[in-house]
């Protein structure tokens, strides 16, 4: 990708409450296409995708949380599914943060896709998950781009005037401090949010000698135990990122059943929600 097309750094913003309930998505169960019209970096090799909706004086109407599934390929076409950071307060527009991979059909693709280009995106009710309002105690587990689903919770959350969640404690695995996402974002959202949000950081690739001052590894039981909360009714536990994660964390995406780390904790299918 030129550096021409790559826009500064930039941020998120302010969480933003304003849901809606299934079934609104402008986005239906065929195939329609969508123009980027911007593209900004927030990582070496990740950048939030801008693209136009058909309708400029509509929201995209997507619940929380829920996403949406993207199609395109150099060659030949493949999905990919991908939770929006935008809230339905931007009108006409909506945003996907996603990584560059060197080998990646679909992402190669859309490093590539100039302005003025589409991509074609659906939604389905399978891609429904768990709606906002949650419980009283939310973890957060995730991993890389993983954290998309977290941001679009988060901005529920901590946005929504008189929410009634108590504390949500997140736990993000990166592979270095360069590859943290949205990283200043969930710091100034963690200071201002009286305690009600925290985040954890924690590096399995950071160089040796390295300014860091947090954990590092992968997501463990001792950083599950100390920051998120304990297995009961008043708790979900949200998890996101690559396979290696869930298997490690609580099975297959495509599984129910919890298995893994959670489950040895005492975590159940009833607490823990796989995006």
């Amino acid at each position: 990708m030129a550096s021409a097309d790559v826009a500064p750094i930039s941020e998120i913003g302010a969480p933003q409450g304003g849901t809606v309930p299934p079934g609104e998505c402008v986005l239906g169960e065929d195939w329609s296409p969508a123009t980027l019209v911007e593209r900004k970096a927030v990582s070496p090799s990740t950048f939030i995708f801008t693209f136009a909706l058909p309708d400029p004086t509509k929201s995209l109407g997507l619940s929380t949380c829920a996403c949406i599934l993207a199609k395109g390929g150099l060659e030949e076409p493949v999905i990919r599914p991908y939770t929006p950071i935008s809230t339905q307060r931007l009108v006409g527009k909506f945003e996907l943060m996603i990584k560059i991979y060197e080998q990646g059909a679909f992402s190669q693709f859309i490093a590539q896709l100039p302005i003025g280009g589409t991509v074609e995106f659906k939604h389905i009710p399978f891609n429904v998950k768990i709606q906002y309002p949650f419980r009283k105690q939310v973890g957060m587990l995730c991993g890389g781009t993983g954290v998309t689903p977290m941001l679009q919770a988060l901005h529920a959350v901590l946005g929504t005037e008189g929410d009634e969640t108590e504390k949500v404690a997140m736990v993000y695995g990166s592979r270095s401090s360069d590859d943290i996402l949205a990283g200043p974002t969930l710091d100034a959202w963690a200071a201002e949010s009286g305690g009600k949000f925290t985040c954890t950081h924690v590096l399995s690739h950071e160089p040796e000698g390295s300014a860091w001052p947090g954990a590092r590894g992968f997501i463990s039981r001792q950083l599950v135990e100390t920051h998120l909360p304990a297995p009961g009714d008043d708790t979900h536990v949200f998890v996101c990122g690559p396979p290696a994660m869930y298997e490690a964390l609580c099975g297959p995406r495509d599984q129910k059943e919890v298995t893994g780390l959670l489950a040895e904790m005492g975590y159940t299918a009833e607490q823990v929600f796989k995006f």
